[in-house]
């Protein structure tokens, strides 16, 4: 059977932080209706500068929130009948017309935090609470480095089939033409299991000379990462990344980037870097767009990085069983 209903297996969302928005899209008292991980929500900054996020239905008679709510405070006002929820604990705190509040007028939070550019919630298939965090970065904020340069891609894959590239060096000869090109020659994982970090050396031809560079790629969970170019003196770059499940049915996610240079290097790095991520993403879509996710992949030798990705991703999945390797119990 070659249709692709006996060959693709649907992952579900995994557990982490997902960027929902760049931090300057969203203004004090602005309230924006989201969706992602098939849900709906709301997404909205209170007066004193939150990011916050509720589930989208008023528990009244079931108003969405985002299309028409107006921020009050620190509370988002329903746009059909004016109750009011608290940003942080979802409560309804003021009924215009009834002094009694019912217990039940409440609507689901999502753990928000604000870094690194972009307003992260968290997602678990439990409900669990945050099990982990990730660093603010120091070149966001820094005198020595560039304005943040943000765009975004929808891509129509899951979240892990986009992350695994990174761990498919092949991919890179077969796809984007880029003969020759090495795998990392290191990889590092954090204390909790959750952070790991690859890293590669190459010589870097520039208009300033020659150098012995690194490429060194850092993930926390699926779907967030960091790639830094090092070795040029008083030079870097910076590639920060949050990619976020839209719904899986089929697989819709959004891939939120955000280049950052030192000052002496954007004009150098960024229109033609910007220019060649781009191009890439274009040339996996026409991968993605049309394969199925095997959930016992064939694997060879030459598959060393692949089968380890593997293993890594399957702690961030509440049930991990769809995910088991070949020859694994």
């Amino acid at each position: 059977m070659a249709f692709r209903e006996a060959h693709h297996v649907q992952l579900p969302v995994p557990n982490g932080w997902y960027a929902v928005a760049f931090s300057k899209d969203l203004i004090r008292g602005q309230v924006e209706p989201i969706h992602y991980f098939g849900e709906d929500m709301v997404l909205f900054r209170t007066r004193s500068g939150e990011a916050r996020v509720l589930d989208a239905f008023c528990p009244h008679l079931g108003a969405h929130i985002g299309h028409g709510g107006r921020v009050v405070g620190e509370n988002v006002r329903c746009p059909f009948h004016g109750w009011q929820y608290d940003g942080e604990s979802g409560s309804c705190v003021k009924i215009p017309y009834c002094d009694t509040i019912p217990k039940a007028a409440k609507v689901g939070t999502w753990h928000t935090q604000e870094k690194n550019e972009m307003i992260f919630v968290w997602y678990h298939a439990e409900k669990k609470p945050p099990l982990w965090d990730f660093p603010q970065l120091p070149e966001f904020g820094s005198s020595q480095w560039s304005e943040p340069i943000n765009f975004e891609l929808f891509v129509d894959t899951h979240v892990q089939d986009m992350h695994e590239n990174n761990n498919d060096p092949v991919h890179f000869q077969f796809v984007h033409r880029m003969v020759g090109q090495e795998f990392p020659g290191e990889i590092e994982y954090g204390a909790d299991g959750r952070h790991y970090r690859m890293t590669n050396h190459q010589t870097m031809e520039t208009p300033v000379g020659s150098f012995e560079t690194s490429l060194v790629r850092d993930s926390w969970g699926i779907g967030m990462s960091a790639v830094r170019l090092e070795g040029i003196p008083e030079a870097g770059m910076l590639l920060y990344s949050s990619t976020t499940p839209i719904d899986l049915v089929p697989n819709r996610t959004i891939s939120r980037w955000v280049l950052n240079a030192s000052n002496n290097m954007i004009d150098y790095a960024g229109d033609d870097f910007l220019h060649r991520l781009i191009e890439g993403v274009e040339q996996d879509q026409k991968i993605w767009a049309n394969k199925v996710h095997r959930a016992k992949p064939v694997l060879c030798k030459g598959d060393k990085y692949l089968a380890e990705y593997r293993r890594w991703v399957k702690q961030f999945y509440s049930d991990p069983a769809p995910l088991r390797a070949v020859g694994e119990d």
